[in-house]
C-alpha cells in the first residue's frame, strides 16, 4: 500500500495532503493532540495500517517542522503544557519516537490527555 496524497476526507473534502499541510495551522492558537490526528486518517480518510501510520507520521512531521515540540497538559503547574524532552532532540528523533510509542500502544485512537504538540511560549515549561 502507498498513502494516497489526493485521497478526500469523507467529511471535509480536504485531500491527504492538504490535511498534513494545514494542521500546524492550529499552532498559534492552540496544542495539536495526537487523539485528533489519528481519528482523522482513521475516520475522515478510512485508513488503516501502513497508510494510517504514514499518515500520522507527516501530521508529526509537519507540526514539528513548524517549531512544535511534544508536550502533555500542565494540569496541577504553572504551565499550560509540560516540554516532553525524552522524544529526542531532533525532528526524526521525535518523530520516531512518537511512532514508537503510538504503535507498541495498539495504534488505537489516543487519549486526548495523552501527547500533544505546542509551539514554545511562556506557557510551555518543563519541570
Amino acid at each position: 500500500m502507498s498513502l494516497d496524497l489526493q485521497a478526500k476526507d469523507r467529511f471535509f473534502g480536504q485531500t491527504v495532503m492538504e490535511y498534513i499541510q494545514t494542521v500546524p495551522g492550529e499552532l498559534p492558537n492552540d496544542a495539536v493532540g495526537l487523539w485528533q490526528i489519528v481519528p482523522t486518517g482513521r475516520q475522515g480518510f478510512g485508513l488503516i495500517g501502513d497508510d494510517l501510520s504514514e499518515f500520522v507520521r507527516r501530521c508529526v512531521l509537519a507540526l514539528l517542522t513548524h517549531g512544535a515540540k511534544p508536550v502533555v497538559g500542565g494540569g496541577g503547574t504553572k504551565y499550560d503544557w509540560i516540554l516532553q524532552p525524552h522524544y529526542g532532540e531532533t525532528n526524526e528523533e521525535i518523530v520516531d519516537t512518537v511512532m514508537k510509542e503510538w504503535l507498541a500502544s495498539g495504534a488505537g485512537d489516543c487519549d486526548p490527555g495523552g501527547l500533544w504538540f505546542a509551539l514554545p511560549s511562556p506557557y510551555v515549561g518543563s519541570i
